[in-house]
């Protein structure tokens, strides 16, 4: 037990020493990374920095102090992907305390870092994350945008009852404010199942919940040809629209299912719901979009 207690102590200690070298910019990567479970050094780099060396230098000093772990894999054909970036055991008990959670052990917290990187949906993740990331890059350089909520897959089906999006997030631009869910897709689902998730969203907006547009993200045109065609010949009980990878996603690229144009993010229509038990869209009677 005096072992025990000893070896709590040390941890706590080490964890503590590394408070002077944070600054306001690392405690954000970390509660992002805590999140969002992972990032690319260009992810990184696009969220909070200006040049990539800088951000290249910062990134390995937060993983010598034990805050930052990464890994990445080898190209079929030559070549290594990108650095992808999570959270180090220090920077795991750091967020653990700041959140009140327990704090993970030494093997805990390297299974789980196993898990993340052989996960058969990692791509997916790192897809997921890239679209905020696209908005919230944006932000920098567009003073009248704001990205003011960013959900997790995790987050957000523990917020909305009976819906599993991607992710979920709030828009401003320009004063106008929306609110929507990101399907997310890479390729791999028949599409007529992703058409069969509209379901639930039209649930929730019964329910008195938000009725957000459901935005399918896709890998190409041919493919959101082929979706919106699906969903023309049959409306949505929801409003939908969707764009491509390749296109930023702030900008006029999204083509409602009922309209004939691409409009901007902020010009999708978005009712915020009622103030239900079960909508987090308000808090104490009054709406709360944070």
């Amino acid at each position: 037990m005096a072992t025990n207690t000893a070896i709590a102590a040390t941890s706590h200690a080490r964890v503590l020493a590394i408070y002077p070298h944070l600054t306001s910019r690392d405690r954000y990567l970390l509660a992002l990374l805590d999140a969002h479970r992972v990032l690319t050094t260009g992810q990184v780099q696009r969220l909070m920095f200006t040049a990539e060396r800088t951000c290249q230098v910062r990134l390995a000093l937060l993983r010598r102090l034990g805050l930052l772990e990464r890994f990445r894999f080898a190209r079929d054909g030559g070549g290594s992907y990108p650095w992808h970036w999570t959270l180090g055991l220090a920077g795991a008990r750091l967020r653990a305390a700041a959140t009140g959670r327990p704090a993970p052990t030494q093997r805990a917290h390297g299974e789980q870092l196993l898990r993340l990187t052989i996960r058969s949906s990692l791509a997916h993740l790192v897809a997921c994350n890239e679209f905020f990331v696209r908005l919230r890059h944006h932000t920098r350089t567009h003073q009248q945008a704001s990205l003011d909520r960013w959900w997790s897959e995790r987050e957000a089906t523990a917020r909305f009852l009976g819906i599993r999006p991607d992710g979920h997030g709030i828009w401003t631009e320009a004063g106008a404010t929306v609110g929507f869910h990101l399907e997310c897709d890479l390729g791999t689902e028949a599409l007529p199942r992703l058409v069969t998730k509209l379901a639930a969203y039209h649930r929730l907006a019964y329910t008195g919940g938000p009725d957000y547009p459901v935005l399918f993200w896709l890998p190409s045109p041919r493919r959101e040809a082929h979706l919106q065609q699906l969903l023309r010949a049959q409306p949505p009980p929801v409003p939908v629209a969707t764009a491509t990878h390749e296109l930023d996603p702030a900008g006029p690229v999204w083509l409602p299912v009922d309209g004939r144009w691409r409009v901007r993010l902020a010009e999708l229509p978005a009712l915020h719901g009622e103030p239900t038990a079960g909508n987090p869209n308000w808090s104490h009677g009054r709406l709360d979009l944070t």
